[in-house]
Order: structure tokens, then sequence, then C-alpha cells
């Protein structure tokens, strides 16, 4: 058996924490530490805090971003990839990403915007990909969507394809699984004063996400796109609903109708809709991924119901580690790996297949 991938949880939030589970249970990979912000976290041993049994980690402050190469503090403990679960936007995680890059980690961050961060801040992936490539590490910007939904599983779906004319996909889901930053972001339990002022103001947003799937769709494919054109709308709930993240009552809104349209030479060519609300089927409302290629041939698929968002996302981060950790150094995207696949099997072992040394 191989020496065990060494992993640094940062963030434990609900995503965080789920993958942290979900790494426990994995043979060939062990979580060597865990970084939270919330004061209530520090300190606590992270089995424990997982609902399981002790371990040998205990939660801890995040290193100073301001002195990323000092080897003090938290930065004592290496691993092989640090595991980023703290924002959606790239900015807000870059210093993060660089101050492990620096340290010679890999990083795989659930930030919706680091699916494909040159579609809204290039200066910055550029950085970041050269960061990367100076240290000899890889980063990834994955989850459930973006990351595989609406942008990785379209484009293996065109690879049957003659030509494509025109890409149109949904995803209808329920948002239930996400904690605070993801209700803030959908403005969940606004009014609808409030989720209009929120939009105007840029306190919430929507899908974080458009921008990034719809560019590398484009980039992979090889159109050369005019424009992206998006529209917000609020969901407005008939009836209460709570999770353990938010309480939505009648009146109030429960999530947002988000769609972007890709224009390529004045056409739209690539349609995304995604209207995410907490507890859909409070009102009668089936979640599914439905996904329509127009081409040679044409290709549809429907999933019904919606492969869930909080599950998707821990099992997509924790199952691309072995394709990052075998990748070429630098900034990436999923169309530039391997597809993902589900670790059944000792994790380090897959690794050394990943690297070809069988």
């Amino acid at each position: 058996m191989s020496e065990s991938i060494k992993v640094i949880q940062w963030g434990l939030g609900a995503m965080g924490s789920g993958m942290a589970r979900l790494i426990g249970r994995k043979d060939g990979i062990q979580i060597v530490a865990a970084f939270d912000q919330d004061p209530q976290k520090i300190g606590k041993n992270l089995g424990v805090f997982l609902g399981g049994e002790k371990t040998g980690v205990v939660i801890e402050t995040p290193p100073v971003l301001d002195d990323p190469d000092d080897s003090d503090g938290a930065w004592k403990v290496k691993g092989d990839i640090v595991i980023l679960a703290t924002s959606s936007f790239t900015r807000d995680v870059a210093p993060q990403i660089e101050a492990a890059v620096r340290q010679g980690m890999n990083v795989i961050s659930i930030a919706e915007e680091m699916s494909y961060p040159y579609a809204q801040e290039p200066e910055l992936a550029k950085r970041l990909d050269r960061v990367a490539k100076e240290h000899g590490v890889s980063i990834l910007g994955t989850g459930i969507n973006p990351g595989f939904v609406l942008d990785t599983l379209i484009l293996a779906l065109t690879g049957p394809c003659l030509e494509v004319k025109k890409i149109k996909a949904s995803r209808i889901n329920d948002l239930s699984p996400f904690g605070p930053t993801v209700m803030h972001t959908q403005g969940v339990g606004t009014s609808v004063a409030e989720f209009e002022s929120g939009l105007a103001k840029g306190d919430i947003v929507g899908h974080v996400g458009f921008q990034e799937s719809i560019n590398l769709i484009a980039k992979a494919l090889g159109w050369k796109l005019d424009r992206i054109a998006e529209e917000r709308s609020p969901i407005i709930s008939k009836v209460r609903r709570e999770t353990p993240y938010v309480k939505v009552e009648p009146g109030q809104v429960a999530g947002c109708r988000h769609t972007a349209i890709g224009y390529v030479e004045g056409e739209p060519r690539i349609e995304l809709i995604h209207p995410q609300q907490v507890l859909p089927q409070l009102e009668g409302v089936e979640t599914g991924d439905y996904i329509e290629i127009h081409g040679e041939p044409d290709i549809n698929l429907v999933l019904k119901p919606e492969i869930p968002g909080g599950l998707g996302t821990m099992a997509m981060v924790v199952n691309m580690i072995p394709q990052v950790l075998a990748a070429r150094p630098g900034l990436l995207s999923m169309a530039e790996l391997p597809v993902p696949t589900a670790l059944m099997g000792d994790v380090s072992e897959i690794l050394k297949w990943r690297k070809g040394d069988q």
C-alpha cells in the first residue's frame, strides 16, 4: 500500500465539513490539518466536531496571509493538497490559494468563479497560473455547478457530435443543503424589495458561475463569444420553508431564477437556465437536470431528480483529488483534466495509476 495522501481542509461550513467526512471514509487519504475562522470551532477535535471519533487533528485558525512564506504556525503541517471551502469569489480566495501554493501544495477550491477565473478575473488567473507553475503544483476550481452539470457534462455530451449548433441546458435544484454563503448570494429569506436592492448593490448575485461555465464551454468548443446576457428574478414563496440555515415566510424570497445566454457571431448559442430555491417540493416543483445539444446528431439528456447539489459538490471535490495531484502544474479547468470518477478503492493506489505508475 502506498503512503496516504495528506489533505488540509480549509473551511468547515456545510460543504467543507461534508468533504472532511467523506475523506474520512476513504482509504489511502487522510486529513492532517483543518482551518476555520469561526471561534466556536477553533480548538475542537476535528473528528468529534464532525460527529465521529477523536482524531489527532485539532481545528486551527487559518495561516497569516500577509506572510505566505512563513513556515511557522499553521504551516508547520504540510499536505499534498488543500481543499478550500471558504468563499464563492476569485478575489476572496486568491490570497488563500496563493499562500498554499507557495508552500508547495496543490489546491482544489469550491469557489464558483474559480471554475474558470479567466472569465472575470483574467489578471488574477494569470498570476495564480504563474505561481502554481513556479512551485510545481496544480490549482482547480470545481463543484457540482459550475464544475459538472452545466459545463463538464455538457462538453462530454458534445463528444459524439459532428457539429454543434446550439446548447440549451437547465438545472432545477434544491438549495437546502447549502450554508449561509449560498443563501446570501441567492437572496433566500429576503423580501422582494430587499432582493431587488441586493441585486442593485451586488450583494445578491443569483447563481455564481454562468460567466465561467459559458466561457469554458465556448473555449473548449472553439467558439468566440460576443457577449453574455444575464437575467435574475426572485422566486417568491407561498408557504413557509425552513432549513438549518434559513427561514422563509410566505411572501419572502425562496430563491432566484437566473438565466444566461452566450452569443456567438450575433446568435444565441449557449443558453443556461437555473432556478434555484430551498425546498421546491413544498410547492410541487420537481427538480431535474436537462441538457439539449442541437447539432449533428441532436442529443438530449434528462436527469430526474437533480443530481443533489450538496452531495454532488462534496463528491466532485474529493473525487478530483487524484486527477489534480497527477496533473501538469498550473491553473487548470475541468475541461483540461480526465473525467471525474468515484473513488471506491485505495485513493493512493488510484493516484499511482493516474500518474502512470502501475
